[in-house]
Protein backbone atom coordinates (compact mmCIF):
# COMPACT_ATOMS: atom_id res chain seq x y z
CA UNK A 1 0.00 0.00 0.00
CA UNK A 2 1.15 3.48 -0.74
CA UNK A 3 1.50 5.71 2.31
CA UNK A 4 -1.18 8.37 2.70
CA UNK A 5 0.37 11.55 1.31
CA UNK A 6 -2.64 13.79 1.88
CA UNK A 7 -1.72 16.90 3.87
CA UNK A 8 -2.74 16.92 7.50
CA UNK A 9 -5.14 19.48 8.90
CA UNK A 10 -2.23 21.04 10.75
CA UNK A 11 -0.52 21.59 7.40
CA UNK A 12 -3.65 22.77 5.60
CA UNK A 13 -4.43 25.36 8.25
CA UNK A 14 -0.99 26.91 7.75
CA UNK A 15 -0.88 26.50 3.96
CA UNK A 16 -0.82 29.42 1.50
CA UNK A 17 -4.33 30.79 0.95
CA UNK A 18 -3.81 33.56 -1.63
CA UNK A 19 -3.47 33.16 -5.40
CA UNK A 20 -4.42 35.17 -8.48
CA UNK A 21 -5.71 38.08 -6.43
CA UNK A 22 -8.05 36.01 -4.29
CA UNK A 23 -8.03 34.30 -0.91
CA UNK A 24 -9.23 30.72 -0.55
CA UNK A 25 -9.55 27.93 1.98
CA UNK A 26 -6.60 25.58 1.34
CA UNK A 27 -8.71 22.53 2.25
CA UNK A 28 -11.08 23.23 -0.66
CA UNK A 29 -14.56 24.62 -1.01
CA UNK A 30 -17.63 23.94 -3.15
CA UNK A 31 -18.24 26.02 -6.22
CA UNK A 32 -21.50 27.89 -5.74
CA UNK A 33 -22.78 30.29 -8.37
CA UNK A 34 -25.82 32.26 -9.44
CA UNK A 35 -27.68 29.11 -10.46
CA UNK A 36 -27.39 27.71 -6.94
CA UNK A 37 -28.47 31.01 -5.41
CA UNK A 38 -31.55 31.13 -7.64
CA UNK A 39 -32.34 27.48 -6.86
CA UNK A 40 -32.40 28.40 -3.18
CA UNK A 41 -34.27 31.70 -3.47
CA UNK A 42 -36.88 30.37 -5.90
CA UNK A 43 -37.30 27.03 -4.13
CA UNK A 44 -39.74 26.03 -1.39
CA UNK A 45 -39.04 27.13 2.17
CA UNK A 46 -40.29 24.36 4.49
CA UNK A 47 -40.48 26.73 7.47
CA UNK A 48 -43.61 28.71 8.29
CA UNK A 49 -42.42 32.22 9.07
CA UNK A 50 -45.80 33.92 9.27
CA UNK A 51 -45.64 34.17 13.06
CA UNK A 52 -43.55 37.02 14.42
CA UNK A 53 -40.33 35.69 16.01
CA UNK A 54 -39.88 35.87 19.75
CA UNK A 55 -36.38 37.14 20.54
CA UNK A 56 -35.66 38.13 24.16
CA UNK A 57 -34.48 41.71 24.69
CA UNK A 58 -33.54 43.41 27.97
CA UNK A 59 -33.07 47.17 28.39
CA UNK A 60 -29.47 48.24 28.91
CA UNK A 61 -27.92 51.70 28.68
CA UNK A 62 -24.36 50.31 28.65
CA UNK A 63 -23.20 53.01 31.08
CA UNK A 64 -20.91 50.54 32.90
CA UNK A 65 -18.64 50.36 29.84
CA UNK A 66 -17.33 53.83 30.70
CA UNK A 67 -16.29 52.70 34.18
CA UNK A 68 -12.74 51.23 34.26
CA UNK A 69 -13.52 49.77 37.67
CA UNK A 70 -16.58 47.85 36.52
CA UNK A 71 -16.46 44.03 36.80
CA UNK A 72 -15.60 41.96 33.75
CA UNK A 73 -18.68 41.41 31.61
CA UNK A 74 -19.98 40.28 28.24
CA UNK A 75 -22.93 42.08 26.64
CA UNK A 76 -24.72 40.87 23.52
CA UNK A 77 -25.48 43.80 21.25
CA UNK A 78 -27.05 41.50 18.66
CA UNK A 79 -26.04 39.15 15.82
CA UNK A 80 -22.22 38.80 16.02
CA UNK A 81 -21.63 41.98 18.04
CA UNK A 82 -20.51 41.75 21.66
CA UNK A 83 -19.13 44.40 23.98
CA UNK A 84 -16.65 42.69 26.30
CA UNK A 85 -15.26 44.45 29.37
CA UNK A 86 -12.10 42.91 30.82
CA UNK A 87 -9.87 44.57 33.40
CA UNK A 88 -11.47 47.94 32.68
CA UNK A 89 -10.85 47.69 28.93
CA UNK A 90 -13.52 47.15 26.27
CA UNK A 91 -13.42 45.34 22.97
CA UNK A 92 -16.10 44.89 20.32
CA UNK A 93 -16.62 41.98 17.93
CA UNK A 94 -17.86 42.71 14.39
CA UNK A 95 -19.49 45.99 15.49
CA UNK A 96 -22.90 46.44 13.84
CA UNK A 97 -25.39 49.01 15.12
CA UNK A 98 -26.95 49.65 11.70
CA UNK A 99 -30.61 49.24 10.76
CA UNK A 100 -29.90 46.84 7.88
CA UNK A 101 -27.46 44.22 6.66
CA UNK A 102 -27.59 45.59 3.10
CA UNK A 103 -31.22 44.46 2.53
CA UNK A 104 -32.40 42.50 5.62
CA UNK A 105 -33.75 44.79 8.31
CA UNK A 106 -32.77 44.56 11.94
CA UNK A 107 -35.40 42.69 13.94
CA UNK A 108 -34.60 44.29 17.32
CA UNK A 109 -32.68 47.46 18.19
CA UNK A 110 -29.07 47.03 19.33
CA UNK A 111 -28.72 45.84 22.91
CA UNK A 112 -26.86 48.98 24.03
CA UNK A 113 -26.63 52.45 22.47
CA UNK A 114 -23.70 53.12 20.18
CA UNK A 115 -22.99 56.17 22.32
CA UNK A 116 -22.12 53.84 25.23
CA UNK A 117 -18.97 52.61 23.45
CA UNK A 118 -15.97 54.29 25.11
CA UNK A 119 -13.30 55.93 22.95
CA UNK A 120 -10.66 53.67 24.48
CA UNK A 121 -12.34 50.53 23.06
CA UNK A 122 -10.91 48.42 20.25
CA UNK A 123 -12.61 46.20 17.70
CA UNK A 124 -11.92 42.93 15.92
CA UNK A 125 -13.43 42.20 12.51
CA UNK A 126 -13.92 38.73 11.04
CA UNK A 127 -14.82 39.53 7.41
CA UNK A 128 -16.58 41.99 5.16
CA UNK A 129 -20.13 40.63 4.73
CA UNK A 130 -22.84 43.20 5.39
CA UNK A 131 -24.17 41.55 8.53
CA UNK A 132 -20.69 41.80 10.09
CA UNK A 133 -19.18 44.98 8.59
CA UNK A 134 -21.51 47.98 8.58
CA UNK A 135 -20.44 51.29 7.05
CA UNK A 136 -22.95 53.30 9.11
CA UNK A 137 -21.46 51.89 12.33
CA UNK A 138 -17.84 52.33 11.26
CA UNK A 139 -18.48 56.00 10.53
CA UNK A 140 -20.10 56.61 13.93
CA UNK A 141 -17.88 54.75 16.38
CA UNK A 142 -15.79 57.04 18.60
CA UNK A 143 -12.64 58.25 16.79
CA UNK A 144 -10.41 56.56 19.37
CA UNK A 145 -11.65 53.05 18.54
CA UNK A 146 -8.98 51.17 16.60
CA UNK A 147 -9.41 48.01 14.54
CA UNK A 148 -7.79 44.63 14.04
CA UNK A 149 -8.86 43.02 10.79
CA UNK A 150 -7.92 40.24 8.37
CA UNK A 151 -5.88 41.04 5.28
CA UNK A 152 -7.26 43.51 2.76
CA UNK A 153 -9.67 45.50 4.93
CA UNK A 154 -7.54 48.33 6.33
CA UNK A 155 -8.17 50.66 3.40
CA UNK A 156 -11.92 50.16 3.53
CA UNK A 157 -12.06 50.81 7.28
CA UNK A 158 -9.98 53.97 6.98
CA UNK A 159 -12.10 55.31 4.11
CA UNK A 160 -15.35 54.73 5.99
CA UNK A 161 -14.14 55.76 9.44
CA UNK A 162 -15.08 58.88 11.35
CA UNK A 163 -14.81 61.91 9.07
CA UNK A 164 -11.48 63.67 9.51
CA UNK A 165 -10.18 60.99 11.88
CA UNK A 166 -9.62 57.68 10.09
CA UNK A 167 -9.21 54.86 12.60
CA UNK A 168 -5.98 53.02 13.27
CA UNK A 169 -6.19 49.60 11.64
CA UNK A 170 -3.86 46.63 11.89
CA UNK A 171 -4.22 43.83 9.33
CA UNK A 172 -3.25 40.27 10.20
CA UNK A 173 -2.99 36.99 8.35
CA UNK A 174 -3.99 33.62 9.82
CA UNK A 175 -1.82 32.65 12.82
CA UNK A 176 -0.33 36.11 13.14
CA UNK A 177 -0.47 37.78 16.55
CA UNK A 178 -0.13 41.34 17.73
CA UNK A 179 0.29 42.81 21.19
CA UNK A 180 -1.96 45.61 22.36
CA UNK A 181 -0.94 46.53 25.88
CA UNK A 182 -1.61 43.47 28.00
CA UNK A 183 -3.63 41.85 25.19
CA UNK A 184 -2.43 39.32 22.63
CA UNK A 185 -4.71 39.19 19.59
CA UNK A 186 -4.33 36.27 17.20
CA UNK A 187 -5.94 36.00 13.77
CA UNK A 188 -7.06 32.42 13.14
CA UNK A 189 -8.53 30.43 10.23
CA UNK A 190 -12.24 30.10 9.55
CA UNK A 191 -14.20 28.29 6.84
CA UNK A 192 -15.93 31.10 5.03
CA UNK A 193 -15.57 33.61 2.15
CA UNK A 194 -15.83 37.35 1.49
CA UNK A 195 -17.72 39.66 -0.85
CA UNK A 196 -19.23 43.15 -1.04
CA UNK A 197 -20.63 45.27 -3.82
CA UNK A 198 -17.53 47.46 -3.69
CA UNK A 199 -14.96 44.63 -3.67
CA UNK A 200 -14.27 41.47 -5.60
CA UNK A 201 -15.31 38.11 -4.23
CA UNK A 202 -12.63 36.75 -1.85
CA UNK A 203 -10.32 39.72 -2.43
CA UNK A 204 -10.18 40.20 1.36
CA UNK A 205 -9.51 37.54 3.98
CA UNK A 206 -11.91 36.10 6.58
CA UNK A 207 -10.89 34.85 10.00
CA UNK A 208 -11.69 34.03 13.59
CA UNK A 209 -9.92 35.54 16.61
CA UNK A 210 -8.35 34.62 19.92
CA UNK A 211 -8.22 37.55 22.35
CA UNK A 212 -6.03 36.87 25.37
CA UNK A 213 -6.13 39.53 28.09
CA UNK A 214 -3.86 37.68 30.47
CA UNK A 215 -6.92 37.22 32.69
CA UNK A 216 -9.15 35.36 30.28
CA UNK A 217 -9.06 33.95 26.74
CA UNK A 218 -11.92 34.66 24.33
CA UNK A 219 -12.44 32.86 21.02
CA UNK A 220 -14.59 34.71 18.48
CA UNK A 221 -15.50 32.47 15.53
CA UNK A 222 -16.87 35.24 13.33
CA UNK A 223 -18.69 33.33 10.60
CA UNK A 224 -17.70 29.78 9.73
CA UNK A 225 -18.90 26.40 8.65
CA UNK A 226 -17.86 23.45 10.77
CA UNK A 227 -14.40 22.10 9.89
CA UNK A 228 -11.76 20.06 11.71
CA UNK A 229 -9.73 23.23 12.15
CA UNK A 230 -11.63 23.90 15.38
CA UNK A 231 -9.86 20.96 17.01
CA UNK A 232 -6.45 22.26 15.93
CA UNK A 233 -7.30 25.77 17.13
CA UNK A 234 -8.33 24.26 20.44
CA UNK A 235 -5.06 22.35 20.63
CA UNK A 236 -2.88 25.37 19.85
CA UNK A 237 -4.82 28.00 21.80
CA UNK A 238 -5.79 26.17 24.99
CA UNK A 239 -7.13 27.03 27.43
CA UNK A 240 -10.10 28.94 25.99
CA UNK A 241 -12.47 30.43 28.53
CA UNK A 242 -15.28 31.79 26.35
CA UNK A 243 -16.15 30.76 22.79
CA UNK A 244 -18.51 32.99 20.80
CA UNK A 245 -19.97 30.64 18.18
CA UNK A 246 -22.57 31.22 15.43
CA UNK A 247 -25.70 29.05 15.54
CA UNK A 248 -27.98 30.73 12.99
CA UNK A 249 -28.37 31.37 9.24
CA UNK A 250 -27.97 27.70 8.35
CA UNK A 251 -30.86 26.58 6.12
CA UNK A 252 -30.99 25.06 3.56
CA UNK A 253 -28.06 22.84 4.46
CA UNK A 254 -27.22 21.92 0.85
CA UNK A 255 -26.41 25.59 0.28
CA UNK A 256 -25.32 26.80 3.72
CA UNK A 257 -23.42 23.89 5.29
CA UNK A 258 -20.01 25.00 4.03
CA UNK A 259 -20.03 28.66 5.18
CA UNK A 260 -22.44 28.46 8.16
CA UNK A 261 -22.66 26.08 11.08
CA UNK A 262 -26.03 24.84 12.26
CA UNK A 263 -26.60 24.54 16.03
CA UNK A 264 -25.36 20.93 16.20
CA UNK A 265 -22.22 21.94 14.30
CA UNK A 266 -21.66 24.80 16.72
CA UNK A 267 -21.93 22.48 19.72
CA UNK A 268 -19.46 20.12 18.09
CA UNK A 269 -17.09 23.04 17.44
CA UNK A 270 -17.38 24.08 21.09
CA UNK A 271 -16.40 20.58 22.18
CA UNK A 272 -13.53 20.52 19.69
CA UNK A 273 -12.25 23.84 21.02
CA UNK A 274 -12.33 22.55 24.59
CA UNK A 275 -13.69 25.89 25.79
CA UNK A 276 -15.21 26.43 29.21
CA UNK A 277 -18.23 28.47 28.10
CA UNK A 278 -20.14 28.72 24.83
CA UNK A 279 -21.95 31.97 24.01
CA UNK A 280 -24.22 31.51 20.96
CA UNK A 281 -24.52 34.33 18.43
CA UNK A 282 -25.58 34.98 14.82
CA UNK A 283 -29.28 34.53 15.49
CA UNK A 284 -32.27 36.68 16.43
CA UNK A 285 -31.21 39.87 14.63
CA UNK A 286 -31.21 39.59 10.81
CA UNK A 287 -33.43 37.23 8.80
CA UNK A 288 -30.84 35.87 6.39
CA UNK A 289 -31.87 32.30 5.57
CA UNK A 290 -34.84 29.91 5.58
CA UNK A 291 -35.18 29.12 9.29
CA UNK A 292 -36.98 31.53 11.65
CA UNK A 293 -34.51 33.76 13.48
CA UNK A 294 -35.69 32.57 16.91
CA UNK A 295 -35.36 28.84 16.12
CA UNK A 296 -31.58 28.22 16.54
CA UNK A 297 -31.47 28.15 20.38
CA UNK A 298 -34.24 25.54 20.51
CA UNK A 299 -32.41 23.40 17.93
CA UNK A 300 -29.15 23.84 19.84
CA UNK A 301 -30.51 22.46 23.11
CA UNK A 302 -32.24 19.62 21.26
CA UNK A 303 -28.89 18.75 19.67
CA UNK A 304 -27.15 18.81 23.04
CA UNK A 305 -29.82 16.56 24.55
CA UNK A 306 -29.45 14.18 21.61
CA UNK A 307 -25.69 14.00 22.13
CA UNK A 308 -24.62 15.87 18.99
CA UNK A 309 -20.86 15.75 18.46
CA UNK A 310 -20.37 12.56 20.42
CA UNK A 311 -17.40 11.61 22.55
CA UNK A 312 -15.18 10.97 19.57
CA UNK A 313 -15.51 14.49 18.18
CA UNK A 314 -13.87 16.48 20.93
CA UNK A 315 -10.38 17.13 19.70
CA UNK A 316 -9.49 20.33 21.51
CA UNK A 317 -6.80 20.51 24.14
CA UNK A 318 -8.56 22.90 26.51
CA UNK A 319 -9.86 21.98 29.93
CA UNK A 320 -11.00 18.38 30.12
CA UNK A 321 -14.19 19.66 31.70
CA UNK A 322 -14.95 21.88 28.75
CA UNK A 323 -14.04 19.29 26.13
CA UNK A 324 -15.84 16.31 27.60
CA UNK A 325 -19.02 17.84 28.97
CA UNK A 326 -22.45 17.52 27.44
CA UNK A 327 -23.83 19.88 30.08
CA UNK A 328 -26.12 22.51 28.51
CA UNK A 329 -25.28 24.66 31.53
CA UNK A 330 -22.01 25.45 29.74
CA UNK A 331 -24.06 27.40 27.20
CA UNK A 332 -24.67 31.04 28.14
CA UNK A 333 -27.62 31.97 25.95
CA UNK A 334 -27.96 35.75 26.23
CA UNK A 335 -30.87 38.02 25.45
CA UNK A 336 -30.12 41.03 23.28
CA UNK A 337 -28.84 43.63 25.71
CA UNK A 338 -28.11 41.11 28.44
CA UNK A 339 -24.93 41.56 30.46
CA UNK A 340 -23.23 38.44 31.77
CA UNK A 341 -20.48 38.52 34.39
CA UNK A 342 -18.37 35.40 33.71
CA UNK A 343 -16.88 33.54 36.62
CA UNK A 344 -13.22 34.08 37.41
Amino acid sequence: MHPDTRPTWQALLSAPHWANGRHFNPWGQPSRGLRDLLRWKLGHNPYDKRQAPCVPVVPNDGAYLADPGAPDSITWVGHATFAVQDGGEVFLTDPHWGARALLPRRHSPPGIPLAAVPARAFAVLSHNHYDHLDAWTVARLPPGVDWHAPLGLAGWLRRHGTAGAPPAVQELDWWQSVRRGRWTLTCLPAQHWSNRLDSRRNSTLWCSWLLDSGRRRYYFAGDSGYFPGFAEIGRRCAPIDVAFLPIGAYEPRWFMAYPHMDPADAWRAFRDLGARWMVPMHWGTFDLTDEPIDLPPKVLFEAIAAGAGGAGSAGGAGSAEGAATTDPGRVRLLAIGERWLPEA
